[in-house]
């Protein structure tokens, strides 16, 4: 076996070097602490492989994501239910097996009439994230999320994937003081999820097929992300033991957060931030490229990719068909043109690789299909969803798990007395 050495304070140690399947190498620390007495300081856990995984491949220089070995440019306009099967279970489905995982999302699609009255309690300005990590929790008092069976564990995961598409649009139903609208067994989980959303009882809605091709492709693509920081929660989270219900609860609050998946919002703010001045985007790209304005261009750039977003090239074009398709007449949407026009012709932006994200693309989007700005993060948890449930189970499943918990440089106050 490979070794790195290190020398501390005179004495050498080896450690373990392993490698991934795509050739990722790994200092294997795990015993560092109990044979040097020292541990390894990363704030942020940057450096630190917190897991082995077999779901999600990335590598940002190449700009390159793959989903169990699969890139995501293949799987992209897939049903949204089989690249959820596939992010889950490791392989994407047989007809069988796609059969009847769809009639489980469909037939598990309601929730219990019980749980319609806990909206009341919501105030009807209450963020939908706030409702929809609640109403997940809750979902625990209603199922056995403790047993350990893999009949139940499975049928919990295919419960959650069902009913989070309802609770969400729920939420946003009760935002409005509209009536919910029940889903439909003959429609797919984009469609059912859209009419859910903006159906209302007066009048028959029918759903456009761009519009619900353009959000399963949604879906699809923020599927998985690797070890992000909603998915480390419900990993972290899982590792006590807790049930499913409770770790994926975790992992939508963490998702909350603005420098996670507000960041789709944030694009949208900032849009109407330049229109309300005027429509000046000029303005804003020039103090984009001055570092003293303290302005950052929302939505161009990623912290792992350092090439193209492989996501956002795909959503590139569904924004152009969904635009067109819908004919709206929106001034942020052109102010986004505008800024996207820039960000891949202007050497500043091109030298720096500074490319619009899948944030940007995202936004413009669930703008388009009239979804509201303070539902963006939900949309992100609907698709991220299989990805936490994948990781949940992965970390179930393995039998050499244990409790997470990290360590600490301690930097306060020394030994004292009060006397």
């Amino acid at each position: 076996m490979e070794t790195a050495k290190l020398t501390l304070r005179g004495q050498d140690y080896e450690l373990p070097v392993f490698e991934g399947s795509e050739g990722e190498v790994a200092l294997d620390v795990r015993n560092l602490r109990a044979k040097t007495g020292a541990v390894a300081y990363d704030p942020g856990f940057g450096n630190t492989g917190s897991c082995s995984s077999a779901i999600t491949f990335i590598d940002g220089e190449q700009g390159i994501l793959r989903y169990r070995g699969y890139p995501i440019e293949e799987i992209a306009d897939r049903r949204f239910s089989e690249v959820a099967y596939l992010l889950i279970y490791g392989e994407l489905p047989t007809a069988e097996q796609q059969a009847a995982w769809s009639k489980g999302l469909t037939y598990h699609t309601l929730i219990h009439e019980d749980m319609k009255k806990f909206f009341e309690g919501y105030a009807t300005k209450g963020h939908p994230m706030a409702i929809l990590s609640s109403m997940v929790a809750s979902l625990s008092t209603y199922y056995p999320g403790n047993d350990d069976s893999p009949e139940i564990v499975n049928l919990n995961i295919l419960r959650l994937m069902a009913k989070l598409k309802t609770i969400a649009a729920f939420a946003y139903k009760k935002s409005i003081g509209q009536a919910f609208i029940y889903p439909r067994n003959d429609l797919s989980y984009s469609a059912n999820f859209l009419r859910m959303m903006f159906a209302v009882p007066a009048e028959p809605y029918e759903v456009n097929p761009k519009v619900e091709r353009a959000l399963n492709m949604l879906l699809n693509l923020h599927a998985d992300h690797e070890q992000n920081c909603s998915t480390s929660t419900v990993r972290m989270v899982a590792s006590s033991g807790a049930n499913l219900f409770a770790s994926i609860a975790a992992g939508i609050c963490a998702l909350w957060g603005p420098l996670h998946g507000g960041a789709n919002q944030q694009v949208i703010e900032m849009l109407e931030h330049i229109e309300a001045d005027g429509r000046n985007y000029k303005k804003y790209v020039d103090m984009a490229k001055d570092k003293s304005s303290g302005f950052k261009l929302m939505g161009f750039g990623h912290r792992v990719y350092k090439n193209f977003d492989p996501r956002a090239k795909i959503l590139r074009e569904a924004a152009q068909d969904v635009l067109a398709e819908m004919g709206i007449d929106d001034p942020l949407l052109e102010i986004a043109q505008r800024l996207e026009e820039v960000a891949l012709h202007d050497p500043f932006f091109v030298e720096r690789k500074l490319y619009p994200n899948v944030d940007f693309y995202s936004g413009i989007i669930y703008r388009a299909m009239g979804i509201p700005t303070d539902m963006f993060t939900v949309m992100f948890a609907l698709g991220r969803l299989p990805g936490w449930l994948a990781h949940w189970k992965e970390l179930r499943d393995d039998e050499s798990g244990r409790i997470h918990r990290p360590r600490q440089v301690y930097t306060g106050a020394t030994e004292r007395h009060s006397g």
